[in-house]
């Protein structure tokens, strides 16, 4: 057993109160590697793969959608609160179940996008990233809900955040520049199955933890129980995933909507429609008694408490939210497909995307974590809006320059410290805005809502680059960060009612 794996357990068998910061930083490195390692291969790597297919940039665009399923996952996520995976959940516990079915779910997926990387198959591409989406963002739920009870407040969240998002950032970063280069040297192929081989790693680690409670023995019949289960499991999902995408994709073509199709209008439309909805519900909320919550579904229960804990100051705060991490999203989308037609070698994207990236978003995340400990939460976003900002415009340069290895990694080296910064200081900050009582869940509602309309303004981005160009977009993506920061003494103001 690794030290990190004995860390881990031991604080599985601890109260949170007892377990050392050591340990919990060593469990969080490890959950974040878990979790980073896949994201980039549904999202940055899969836009320049279909980039050096040449597939038209709005389609391209329309693959950024795929990243709005982590945004659903309050959808699923008091599920993960209340049930357990057959055979894997009763030996290793609920939490450590749900992991290691996700990265199953997770290596399978890629394994499968290896295997359909020509891109010939358009829908099938989308269905492979859409069930690798679906498994990382599992992954990062269970992992959510269980920081949040292990560091309930501010001092402890700030530490535990930068070694999750360092073990996060390294993970993806490594997972892009690795894939990248190993395409140039290969091919798309080898490039997802060697990300899909070093995304399982963690699962022989979890497999040789100890039990949750001393008692519990079967270790073996626990692994090959959870591992049928899962396999059915698995197929179940994909199943569901295939009839859903088919039934939307028929709506979608039968409502007239093309590649040459202006969806902005619409997607703004789309993006309206929740604080519409909230804003009619919210009186009706307001005036529940407290403890109303505790008699309600297990679904609706954490949401209904949230709204009705902030009244109506949670439209402010979903409003910022939404802003917060806009620029980073966008520029996530387009940057690949922008260093591809700029010019750029694979070889010179890979190290951008591996050494360069790294050592940025790491330095990043350790300022913006080390300040949310010692500034107030309003001060730390309002310097990564800033910082945040000046990394999507730094892209601006790029474009309008001669292919330099010393400008594009320059510009990404500015891009990932903002979008490191940024992103400690979030993910501090929407900690702390949930109850005690429901953790997971409202952090996946808060956290999936919070990329809900960039990731909806993301799909139109091949649309958008295509009206204003490079330039223009960037310059957008970056003013809608910076933008967040005149919501920040509204949110600052705001104080919830004492949780039911």
């Amino acid at each position: 057993m690794t030290a990190v794996a004995i860390e881990a357990n031991a604080i599985t068998r601890a109260p949170p109160a007892r377990s050392s910061a050591r340990r919990l930083l060593g469990l969080y490195l490890l959950l974040g590697f878990s979790a980073g390692l896949p994201f980039y291969m549904f999202n940055a790597v899969l836009t320049l793969r279909l980039a050096r297919h040449d597939v038209d940039i709005v389609i391209i665009g329309f693959f950024a959608w795929i990243a709005l399923l982590p945004t659903f996952k309050f959808a699923w996520a008091p599920l993960l609160d209340r049930y357990d995976v057959p055979g894997f959940s009763r030996f290793w516990g609920r939490r450590r179940g749900w992991i290691m079915l996700s990265q199953l779910g997770i290596f399978l997926s890629m394994v499968a996008m290896a295997f359909t990387a020509s891109d010939q198959s358009l829908p099938l591409t989308a269905l492979f990233a859409i069930l690798l989406a679906f498994w990382t963002t599992t992954l990062e739920v269970a992992a959510d809900g269980w920081r949040i009870e292990l560091a309930p407040t501010q001092a402890e969240q700030g530490p535990i955040v930068a070694a999750n998002l360092w073990g996060y950032r390294s993970a993806m970063v490594a997972a892009g520049s690795g894939a990248v280069l190993v395409a140039a040297w290969a091919d798309w192929t080898w490039a997802y199955l060697a990300i899909a081989v070093a995304a399982f790693a963690p699962f022989p680690i979890l497999a040789a933890m100890r039990p949750e409670r001393e008692e519990t023995k079967g270790r073996a019949r626990a692994l090959i129980a959870g591992i049928f289960a899962s396999l059915i499991i698995l197929l179940a999902v994909a199943l569901v995933t295939t009839l859903v995408g088919w039934g939307l994709l028929s709506a979608v073509q039968g409502a007239g909507f093309s590649a040459k199709t202006n969806v902005t209008p619409v997607v703004l439309a789309v993006a309206l429609l929740p604080f519409a909805a909230l804003a009619i519900a919210l009186p009706r909320i307001r005036r529940l008694p407290a403890g109303a919550t505790a008699r309600m579904s297990a679904f609706a229960a954490p949401y209904v408490e949230l709204f009705w804990r902030y009244g109506y100051a949670v439209l402010a705060v979903l409003a910022f939210v939404s802003l917060y991490r806009m620029g980073d999203v966008l520029t996530l989308t387009l940057s690949h497909p922008l260093w591809n037609e700029a010019g750029y070698s694979l070889e010179q994207i890979g190290v951008a995307d591996g050494v360069v990236a790294l050592s940025a978003s790491m330095a990043g995340v350790a300022l913006g974590g080390w300040l949310s400990t010692r500034l107030s939460l309003v001060w730390t976003l309002a310097i990564g809006a800033v910082t945040a900002a000046a990394g999507n415009w730094i892209y601006i340069w790029l474009w309008h320059s001669e292919p330099s290895a010393f400008i594009l990694y320059t510009s990404v080296a500015i891009d990932q410290f903002g979008n490191g910064f940024a992103g400690a200081a979030f993910v501090v900050y929407l900690s702390m805005l949930v109850s005690p009582n429901y953790p997971g869940a409202q952090y996946a509602f808060l956290s999936g809502f919070a990329f809900l309309l960039p990731r909806l303004l993301a799909g139109a981005s091949g649309t958008m680059q295509t009206q204003i160009g490079y330039d223009g977009f960037f310059l957008l993506s970056g003013a809608l960060s910076l933008a967040a920061i005149f919501l920040l003494p509204v949110i600052a103001r705001v104080k919830g009612r004492s949780p039911i």
